[in-house]
């Protein structure tokens, strides 16, 4: 644990922001010499990260394996040696320089396919999107007019309750005969005084 936090610390500061600030200064004062050399540098070090994250994977038991990468680092970045010009020149120009056709025709070919990829699910998504605005805009279109309906017919059923007017045709039959029986002592009453005025006179 303790080699694999060295190796970390040793990586980043050695090998990614002591070149970055070299590398700087180079483009600053514009030294082609300077500048041709830390591109070396990068180019083996981005290398050296690809094969390092299948290395810490299959290899991390293999004793001294932490100690020997931070010797590789030492290597590539001490001005006595040159091991990162030194690979560029042995190893990694030549074979570049062999394929370098080859490589070109694939990234062309990749960035077509992923630019006809990326158009190909950009309609796709876009069709699915339409469609599904689509339907929700006919779901909230069908659910909107049934409670507009809803709406109308209750407001309707209201209004019929608040100004129905009251029925102007004859009375029911059980009012007439409440009335007739209340009206029937008052015609007694009166008859029976006439009678009894008139025999008085």
């Amino acid at each position: 644990m303790v080699s694999w936090i060295i190796s970390r610390l040793v990586v980043l500061i050695f090998g990614t922001l002591y070149p970055a600030y070299y590398s700087y200064k180079a483009v600053k004062s514009k030294d082609i010499k300077e500048y041709v050399k830390w591109m070396m540098y990068w180019i083996i070090f981005a290398l050296f990260t690809t094969a390092e994250t299948f290395t810490d994977i299959f290899l991390c038991w293999f004793p001294f394996y932490y100690e020997l990468k931070i010797a590789f680092v030492a290597w590539l970045l001490s001005p006595y040696t040159k091991g990162s010009s030194l690979l560029y020149r042995k190893f990694v120009h030549p074979t570049l320089s062999s394929k370098e056709k080859e490589i070109d025709d694939c990234l062309v070919q990749a960035k077509d396919r992923s630019y006809d990829a990326l158009v190909h699910f950009g309609k796709r998504g876009l069709n699915v999107a339409a469609t599904a605005a689509v339907m929700a805009a006919s779901k909230g279109q069908g659910a909107l007019s049934e409670r507009l309906r809803s709406f109308s017919m209750q407001d309707l059923t209201t209004i019929r309750g608040d100004g129905t007017p009251a029925p102007s045709g004859p009375p029911p039959p059980g009012s007439g005969r409440a009335s007739g029986k209340h009206g029937q002592p008052k015609m007694s009453r009166s008859a029976s005084e006439s009678a009894s005025s008139s025999g008085t006179a």
